[in-house]
């Protein structure tokens, strides 16, 4: 994608956003894990955080948050790679949950629609994380856009 900006200056705030991102999905992931500990693995599920969890989706959300945190704190472009595809998976997951919301047996993460709306937003943070870190060598990157368009000042 060449219309993707490389070296942003804002590139530690957009990493310390999808350490964030990261971070709640691990602390909802641990804390779903232990609240839905008896429950069952696919079942309707529990209120954690103020959304719908059962064990399953605990697990899930541990797990993208710890490829989130892991990733971020590597970071060599590995970070960008692993927010994108992390957060459109986040994004098609949501889609999913908000077509099957309603029904007992398909709804197999036990969302609530605060759930979707949280998926939704991680998805899409981490999506912007994704279109604004990644970093290349002074030499490769281009020039910046201001000198591009002739603006020198």
């Amino acid at each position: 994608m060449a219309h993707t900006p490389v070296n942003h200056p804002l590139r530690p705030i957009y990493r310390i956003v999808g350490f964030i991102v990261g971070a709640y999905l691990v602390a909802f992931g641990i804390l779903g894990f232990i609240q839905t500990s008896g429950e069952s693995f696919t079942g309707p599920g529990i209120r954690v955080l103020g959304q719908g969890t059962n064990m399953l989706w605990s697990i899930v959300s541990l797990a993208v948050g710890a490829i989130v945190l892991l990733t971020t704190a590597v970071g060599r472009n590995l970070d960008v790679a692993a927010d994108k595809y992390l957060g459109w998976g986040l994004l098609v997951l949501g889609s999913y949950e908000l077509a099957v919301l309603r029904t007992d047996d398909v709804n197999i993460f036990g969302f609530t629609m605060s759930t979707v709306v949280v998926t939704y937003l991680a998805g899409l943070l981490l999506i912007t994380v994704s279109l604004y870190s990644k970093v290349a060598p002074r030499s490769e990157a281009g020039a910046p856009r201001q000198v591009r368009e002739g603006r020198t000042a």
